[in-house]
């Protein structure tokens, strides 16, 4: 079981740690797209685009730099008590949280899964069976079969009017990512607890 639950947290961790060390990254590309947006308001016409895609950057940036952020311990903690426990009243501790963030995220999950499914084109109240029979039809029929089943997409009501599914389903991806993390999180401290050296906590 020990080995189970280890493969998973080495698996799940070198995926949102690699994807973390690219995604940080995306703090130069919201810098790029501002400033672009000050220069072409100060020389230029104004582009109406670079506000919007600011703002899909920087949701980019906080939903899949999130599950990093969480493998590193860098989310924000109060601390009352915590700092003058043991280490194992600590992983105790965390070890029924992070229960609380897993139900948390299953809830976001949720409601992102529905969020993507509506901007494209779907209405119903079975979003997760809407997913299956636009892959099911991509399969069988290629973009042809996926187009059937799709609605009218969701766009912004601005100016610029994008198309609103890709943010969305990043979303989706990053919300996914998180709740793996908060598994993985939740394993280190059951073999913790079991006495299995998980090297420094993070």
């Amino acid at each position: 079981m020990n080995a189970v639950l280890k493969s998973y947290v080495r698996i799940v961790d070198r995926v949102n740690y690699r994807l973390g060390r690219i995604v940080m990254y995306g703090i130069f590309v919201m810098m790029a797209i501002l400033l672009w947006s000050s220069i072409s308001k100060t020389f230029f016409l104004p582009s109406l685009w670079t506000l919007e895609m600011a703002q899909f950057a920087m949701v980019a940036y906080y939903i899949l730099g999130g599950p990093y952020s969480i493998q590193m311990g860098s989310n924000v903690r109060m601390d009352l008590f915590y700092g003058s426990w043991t280490d194992r009243q600590k992983t105790w501790a965390d070890a029924v949280t992070v229960l609380f963030l897993i139900f948390y995220l299953v809830i976001l999950l949720w409601g992102a899964v529905s969020s993507a499914a509506y901007s494209l084109g779907y209405y119903g109240s079975e979003p997760f069976g809407f997913f299956r029979d636009v892959i099911g039809g991509f399969l069988s029929g290629g973009a042809d079969g996926a187009s059937e089943v799709l609605g009218r997409p969701e766009r912004s009501p601005t100016a610029w009017r994008p198309y609103l599914w890709p943010i969305k389903i990043i979303m989706v991806i990053g919300m996914f990512l998180m709740l793996l993390q908060a598994v993985s999180e939740f394993f280190k401290d059951i073999l913790r607890l079991r006495g299995e050296d998980m090297g420094e906590k993070a």
